[in-house]
């Protein structure tokens, strides 16, 4: 398992924390997702083999917010 902290543009209340969690636990090999609202960052801890950073990122977009580089 690997851990990767992304810093996500536009969470701003517990809503956008609960959004970002959930579609990144329903994403395959993901294990762990937790949101950090004051730093703005989630930190996710995932199974390399069945899912890469783009697969992350792409989630997150998904959900209707904006990764950082």
């Amino acid at each position: 398992m690997e851990q990767i902290v992304l810093k996500v543009d536009g969470m701003s209340c517990n809503h956008c924390k609960a959004a970002v969690e959930k579609t990144l636990k329903e994403t395959s090999g993901v294990r762990k997702a937790v949101v950090d609202l004051g730093a703005g960052v989630v930190t996710v801890h995932y199974e390399p083999g069945q899912v890469a950073r783009d697969g992350l990122v792409q989630a997150i977009v998904n959900a209707g917010y904006e990764v950082k580089q």
